[in-house]
C-alpha cells in the first residue's frame, strides 16, 4: 500500500494494534485544521488476542496512529509505540481524541467503530457474576492476572455504544500492573464524556456515559480480588447482607439473620395488634428506624388497618392528622421523644387537642443529635448569628430537634426547619431571595460539613449544571455564599457517627462496584465515597425516603430490562430500613414474577462491624453517654471505627410496649401518663408559647415544600430583625 492510500485509510479509521498489548490509535478532528500526521508501524509476529483490522492486500498486519499536531515532531521521531506504553499515556492520547471529535454523531461513530474490535467474548462466560452493575445496557467484564503480574481484561455488551466504552477502557487497561489500574481514578475518565448521548460535555446524568466509570469500578474490584488471591492474604470477611428474590429472603451473617428473623412476623401477634387497633380506633406512626421486631409487624399489620404509617421523622405528624380526620381517637408513635412532641403541637394546631398521643416508654428516649441542639453551646453558636441590616440571618435547623429547641431558637434568630432531603434547596432558594444573607445551619456537625463540600463541589461544576440544581445559581453565586454559611461544630447522630474510616476502606476494597446509599447525616468519608457513586449514578445520599425511593427505582428499572439481574446495595444508614426495603422490593418482585418476568435478586448490605459490642471511651464524641454500644449477641454489631446499624433510643419502641399501651387505652389513661406526649405549657423568654412558636419553623418549611420559597412573614423577620427585634 503506497503512503497516500496509507494516509487516507488512516483518515478514515483508527486502528487497534497488534502487539501483546493492544494499541488504541489515535485519529484527529474530522475537519482538522491541518493534516494529520501519520505514522505507521509494522509487526512480523502478531499476537494471537490482538486487535486489528485485517489488510486484504497486505499480508503484515498495519497499525497506523494520526496524530494532529502542527508540528510534526510532537511526539517526537521516535517509535510512537513508546508514547503509549504507559496507562497515564493511552489515557491521555484516548482524552486528545476524544475531545478532538466536535461533532456528536462522529464521536458515536469512533464509538461503534471501536465496538467492532473488542476480540470475542464466549457466551459460556456471559453470566450474572461477571456482570458489571450499574449499567443500562448489559455489560460483562473478564479479568485475569497473567504470570507477569500484568492483568488481561474481556469485555462485551448487548448495546454496540456501550460495547465502545468498553473497548477504549481495555484498551488501555490491558496489559497494564495492578498498581496501574487501582491508580486510574473515576475523574480521570470526565473528560471522555461523549457530547450526543449525553446532551452536553462533562455531564454525569446520562446512565450511558456513566458505563465509563461503572466499568471502571469493577475492573479495580476485581483487580484487588485476584492480587489478594495471588498474595495468598484473605479480603476480609464480608459484611452481613439480606439477599431478596421472588421466591423469598436469604440472611447471610449473624447480624443480616437476626434482622430476617422478623421480616415474615406471627400471624397471632398482626392480628393481636390490628384487633386492639380497630376496636379502640388508634392510629401508628412509627420511624423507619424500629426495632426489627415491631417493623415486621406493623408492615403486615398495614394491609388490614390502613391508620398505621412508617415514614422519615417530617411525614409522622401529617400522618397523624389524616388519622385524626379520619376517626382515630389516639396516635401512638413509635420514635424519640421530639417525634412525640411534634406529633402533638402539630395536632393541636390543625385543630385536635382531644387526640391522645403516646411515646412508648415512661422513660426518656432521647435523641444525641436532638440533645447537642438542647446545649447552651447550640444557645451561644445561634448568638453569634447577630442579625443586622447590613448583615441578616436564617437559622436553618434540622427537623430531629426538639420543639423547645426550635422555639428559643427561633426568637434568637429567624429560623426554618428542614429535613435531609430539602436542606439544600432550602440554603440555595434563601441565598437567592435575600441579599447578604448569613445563613446558620445546626445541629448535625456532619451534615453540615457535607453541605459545605457539596457547594464547594459545585464551584468547579458549569454554569448550566448548576443551574438544573437551584435555577438562581452559578459558579460565582455559589462561591459568594459559601464564606456566609455556618454551621454547628458539635452535633453528631451516634449512629451514622459510626459510618467511619473502616467501613469506607472496607466498602473500597469489596463494595466499589455495589449500589452505595447513604444518610446525609454520615461522616464526611463515607459521604464523599457516596457523592462519587452517585455521580456516576450508583449512590443515593439524602433522607431515609430518598434511600427507599433509590432502591426502588434501581429495582424497577433492572425488571423493566427483562434480563436476568443481580443487584447490590450497602445500606449507609440505620439498620431499621431494611424492613420497608425488603417489603417494597419483594412486591415489585413478585409483581414481576406474576408476569414471568426476568429472575433479578436484590441484595442489601449492613456496613456493620464484626465486633459484637464495644466499650466506648467517655472522650467519644456523642457516645460518652453509652459505656456500651449494643450490637446482636455473637455477631455483627457496632465500633467506634466501623459501621452501627442500631439506634440504642429507638429500640426503646418494641412490639409489647405498644402493646401494653393500646391494651390500657381508653379506661386505663391515668396509669398512662408517663407514656403521654404533654403540651408545652412553659413559654419562651419573650412571653410566647413554646408550643407556638416552636411550630412556626415547621409551619416556614411546609410553605416552602409546596411553593418553593421562603414564605414572606420569615423573609420580613429576617429583613427587619436587627432593627426591631422579634
Amino acid at each position: 500500500m503506497d503512503s497516500s492510500a496509507l494516509s487516507m485509510k488512516a483518515a478514515s479509521s483508527s486502528f487497534f494494534g497488534n502487539s501483546a498489548n493492544p494499541r488504541f490509535s489515535y485519529i484527529s478532528n474530522p475537519k482538522p485544521a491541518s493534516p494529520p500526521i501519520v505514522r505507521c508501524i509494522h509487526s512480523q509476529n502478531p499476537h494471537s488476542n490482538s486487535w486489528y483490522p485485517l489488510n486484504p492486500i497486505s499480508k503484515t498486519p498495519v497499525s497506523c496512529s494520526a496524530v494532529t499536531s502542527p508540528h510534526p515532531n510532537t511526539f517526537g521521531n521516535d517509535n510512537l509505540l513508546a508514547t503509549t506504553t504507559t496507562t497515564k499515556a493511552k489515557l491521555q492520547l484516548l482524552i486528545q481524541e476524544f475531545q478532538s471529535i466536535t461533532e456528536p454523531v462522529d464521536r458515536v461513530k469512533r464509538l461503534l467503530h471501536y465496538a467492532e474490535l473488542l476480540p470475542p467474548f464466549e457466551d459460556s462466560m456471559k453470566s450474572t457474576d461477571s456482570r458489571v452493575p450499574g449499567c443500562t445496557a448489559q455489560v460483562w467484564l473478564h479479568v485475569e492476572l497473567d504470570d507477569d503480574n500484568k492483568l488481561r481484561f474481556l469485555a462485551d455488551s448487548d448495546s454496540e455504544i456501550t460495547k465502545g466504552f468498553c473497548a477504549c477502557l481495555v484498551w488501555v487497561l490491558d496489559g497494564a500492573t495492578p498498581e496501574e489500574v487501582l491508580a486510574v481514578k473515576t475523574e480521570d475518565l470526565g473528560a471522555l464524556s461523549v457530547v450526543g448521548l449525553n446532551g452536553r460535555r462533562g455531564s454525569y446524568s446520562s446512565s450511558r456515559a456513566n458505563t465509563w466509570h461503572n466499568v471502571l469500578m469493577s475492573m479495580q474490584k476485581r483487580t484487588k480480588a485476584l492480587v489478594a488471591e495471588r498474595e495468598g492474604r484473605p479480603r476480609g470477611e464480608p459484611f452481613p447482607s439480606l439477599i431478596v428474590t421472588a421466591d423469598g429472603i436469604q440472611a447471610k451473617g449473624s447480624y443480616a439473620e437476626a434482622q430476617a428473623r422478623f421480616l415474615l412476623p406471627d400471624e397471632a401477634k398482626i392480628q393481636e395488634l390490628v384487633s386492639l387497633l380497630e376496636e379502640k380506633k388508634i392510629g401508628v406512626v412509627a420511624h423507619f428506624y424500629m426495632d426489627p421486631e415491631v417493623q415486621g409487624v406493623l408492615t403486615a399489620a398495614q394491609k388490614l388497618w390502613p391508620h398505621i404509617h412508617i415514614s422519615d421523622s417530617l411525614v409522622m405528624a401529617d400522618s397523624a392528622v389524616k388519622m385524626a380526620k379520619a376517626g382515630c381517637k389516639f396516635i401512638t408513635v413509635l420514635g424519640v421523644d421530639f417525634m412525640s412532641e411534634n406529633v402533638r403541637a402539630i395536632l393541636d394546631q390543625a385543630g385536635f387537642p382531644e387526640v391522645g398521643v403516646y411515646r412508648m416508654s415512661n422513660e426518656r428516649i432521647g435523641c444525641s443529635l436532638a440533645d447537642a441542639a438542647a446545649s447552651p453551646a447550640y444557645m451561644d453558636y445561634l448568638a453569634a448569628a447577630a442579625p443586622s441590616i447590613s448583615s441578616p440571618s436564617l437559622h436553618v435547623v434540622y427537623i430531629n430537634t426538639s420543639l423547645e429547641t426550635k422555639a428559643y431558637a427561633n426568637e434568637v434568630v429567624p429560623t426554618i426547619t428542614c429535613t435531609s432531603s430539602n436542606v439544600v434547596q432550602t440554603i440555595l432558594q434563601a441565598f437567592a431571595e435575600i441579599p447578604n444573607l448569613n445563613v446558620w445551619y445546626g445541629p448535625d456537625t456532619y451534615m453540615g460539613a457535607n453541605i459545605v463540600e457539596l457547594f464547594q463541589q459545585m464551584t468547579v461544576m458549569s454554569d448550566e449544571e448548576i443551574a438544573n440544581i437551584h435555577p438562581k445559581h452559578n459558579r460565582s453565586t455559589i462561591k459568594s455564599l459559601l464564606p456566609r454559611l455556618h454551621y454547628f461544630q458539635d452535633g453528631t447522630c451516634i449512629v451514622h457517627h459510626l459510618f467511619g474510616h473502616e467501613v469506607v476502606g472496607k466498602i473500597n476494597e469489596m463494595y466499589c462496584d455495589a449500589f452505595l446509599t447513604a444518610h446525609f447525616e454520615v461522616p464526611g468519608e463515607m459521604f464523599s465515597l457516596a457523592m462519587e457513586a452517585k455521580r456516576r449514578g450508583m449512590g443515593v445520599v439524602g433522607s431515609t425516603q430518598n434511600i427507599l425511593d433509590f432502591i426502588k427505582e434501581r429495582v424497577q428499572e433492572a425488571l423493566e430490562r427483562n434480563v436476568d439481574d443481580r443487584l447490590q446495595f450497602v445500606l449507609g444508614t440505620e439498620s431499621g430500613m431494611v424492613t420497608s426495603i425488603v417489603d417494597a422490593v419483594r412486591k415489585l418482585l413478585g409483581s414481576a414474577q406474576s408476569q414471568e418476568g426476568a429472575k433479578v435478586s436484590v441484595e442489601v448490605v449492613f456496613p456493620v462491624s464484626s465486633e459484637s459490642i464495644t466499650r466506648t471511651p467517655s472522650s467519644s464524641s456523642g457516645l460518652s453517654k453509652f459505656p456500651i454500644v449494643p450490637g446482636v449477641a455473637s455477631g455483627e454489631g457496632c465500633s467506634l471505627h466501623g459501621g452501627c446499624a442500631s439506634c440504642p433510643y429507638m429500640k426503646m419502641n418494641s412490639l409489647g410496649s405498644l402493646l401494653r399501651v393500646c391494651q390500657s387505652l381508653p379506661h386505663g389513661r391515668d396509669s398512662l401518663s408517663a407514656y403521654e406526649a404533654g403540651r408545652f405549657s412553659l413559654q419562651t423568654p419573650n412571653g410566647n408559647l413554646i408550643a407556638d412558636v416552636g411550630c412556626e419553623p415547621i409551619l416556614h418549611m411546609r410553605h416552602f415544600q409546596s411553593t418553593k420559597r421562603l414564605p414572606d412573614k420569615l423573609i420580613q423577620q429576617i429583613l427587619h430583625t436587627g432593627e426591631n427585634g422579634r
